[in-house]
């Protein structure tokens, strides 16, 4: 493990060097167009200016006080117009070559703090909020994937092995950050105050989910928590995040727009067009890459053969950072970092969280096929909320008695919000035709018509908890 420093890599800049290339002389208004013999001619008596061959060579340049052997040179399509170095060797740049970027962490794999590491200190109170939230949310996952298999809820997604990334990051955002989540980043939900009862309310899609049942279950979104609304295919939220981020820099609002994704999201065309965007517009936007070695079932030495995510930064000009994803301590030490650069510099940073997804990729998926129990049980052992709750205990902030009582309270208030959730009413029938229009065009009214008329000649087939209309309009 490399010297435990938080290390921000910004893209290289050359310097400018004096004397660049001259740029061609105008034609002034008044002065006539020549023909090509005629150009030419002049060109020649001016010692050939401009076209391939046609330079005065060296000796002329070298009369002007130039030796003609530059050292850099400023090519239009290099960054920035920065001046490329010139070498008289042939390199083929080979990735084996480059240093992996080193990985920040400021807990051993015992939570214990390493000598000295850089990063935030954080207090008592912070440090007992954050433990609590991975057990909350670490609880809830267990508890809703157990209902899933009850058949209580059609489908869940847990956040196993990866707690720390989650709220570590959610921890160090600001209350206004819009937040463009994946589908695994539910704790920053919890972070920001979301209730378990609305998480269940979602997951059952009852009449009391925003979305009206119209979503997947774990499908979140809140208005109220700047958590825009979860969508299925992957990555679209990557450039909807820079817009987002551009928009707060057009109107001069405060906050960052917040983008999560996997990196099996980095192999979809909306990753590069994101970052790219993100850079030349200097978008204010931090990528947070959960990178937990698997794409479902493709692992990651099937997606990419570079150094992970965080090179992909450098090679956008987007200065990166990459962390440990199981200490919550260093990733909250980086996304404050992040996020204190993007409203410095007014562009975007990519933060790389290397983790490891302890359970299967949803409930409808079998890891046990693609990668072996001795794997898995190796990475439950490094179990983040764990290793956490290590570091609390070693400064006397927490004792296991007070672990006890926590998880058994949240395990009882998640029991507590699924059984409300479940005894709520399905949205009425007729929602399925609302909030698409401000006002229902004809042919949606008469569909709207048709399935009502249908389900009152065949009641059998309306569930009984599903009402017939709803009373607005």
């Amino acid at each position: 493990m490399p010297r435990a420093a938080l290390l921000l890599r910004l893209p290289g800049w050359a310097l400018r060097a004096a004397g660049g290339p001259r740029a061609a002389p105008r034609r002034g208004p008044g002065r006539p167009r020549a023909g090509i013999a005629r150009g030419l001619a002049a060109a020649a008596a001016d010692g050939g200016a401009g076209g391939p061959g046609g330079g005065r060579g060296e000796a002329a340049a070298a009369a002007d006080g130039d030796d003609g052997d530059e050292e850099t040179l400023a090519f239009p399509g290099a960054a920035g117009g920065a001046p490329i170095p010139l070498t008289r060797k042939l390199r083929v740049e080979v990735p084996e070559d480059r240093a992996a970027a080193p990985c920040f962490r400021q807990l051993d794999s015992i939570g214990q703090p390493l000598p000295g590491a850089e990063g935030q200190a954080v207090g008592e109170d912070l440090a007992r909020r954050m433990h609590r939230a991975m057990v909350r949310l670490q609880t809830m996952d267990t508890v809703f994937y157990e209902a899933q298999h009850m058949g209580k809820i059609s489908f869940y997604m847990t956040s196993f092995g990866e707690e720390a990334s989650v709220i570590g990051s959610a921890a160090a955002l600001a209350d206004e950050d819009q937040v463009f989540a994946q589908y695994r980043e539910q704790g920053v939900l919890l972070w920001r105050g979301y209730t378990f009862r609305e998480f269940a309310n979602q997951c059952y899609g009852n009449n009391l989910d925003p979305c009206k049942g119209r979503q997947m279950p774990v499908h979140y979104g809140s208005k109220a928590h700047n958590f825009h609304v979860v969508s299925s295919p992957l990555a679209t939220q990557l450039p909807q995040a820079v817009g987002a981020a551009y928009a707060l820099k057009a109107g001069g609002a405060p906050g960052v727009a917040v983008c999560y994704f996997g990196e099996g999201a980095a192999s979809e065309g909306d990753f590069h067009a994101a970052l790219n965007f993100a850079a030349t517009l200097a978008a204010p936007v931090l990528f947070i890459c959960r990178n937990n070695g698997f794409a479902i079932s493709t692992p990651a030495s099937e997606q990419y053969r570079g150094d992970g995510i965080a090179g992909r930064g450098m090679a956008y000009g987007i200065p990166s950072i990459r962390v440990d994803g199981g200490d919550a301590l260093a990733v909250y030490s980086a996304t404050r970092a992040a996020r204190d650069l993007i409203l410095e510099r007014r562009g975007p940073v990519l933060l790389e969280a290397m983790s490891y997804r302890v359970g299967h990729h949803s409930t409808s998926d079998d890891s046990s096929r693609y990668r072996t129990a001795d794997e898995m049980k190796a990475w439950q052992a490094r179990d983040p909320v764990v290793r956490f709750q290590m570091f609390l205990e070693a400064q006397g902030w927490w004792d296991e008695e007070l672990e006890v009582k926590l998880r058994k309270e949240a395990r009882a208030e998640v029991i507590e919000a699924l059984d409300f959730a479940e005894e709520q009413d399905k949205p009425a029938l007729d929602e399925m035709f609302r909030d698409v229009y401000h006002e229902m065009p004809p042919l949606l009214r008469e569909q709207e018509r048709a399935v009502l008329a249908h389900v009152e000649r065949h009641p059998a087939e309306r569930p009984p908890d599903v009402p017939l209309a709803t009373s607005s309009p």
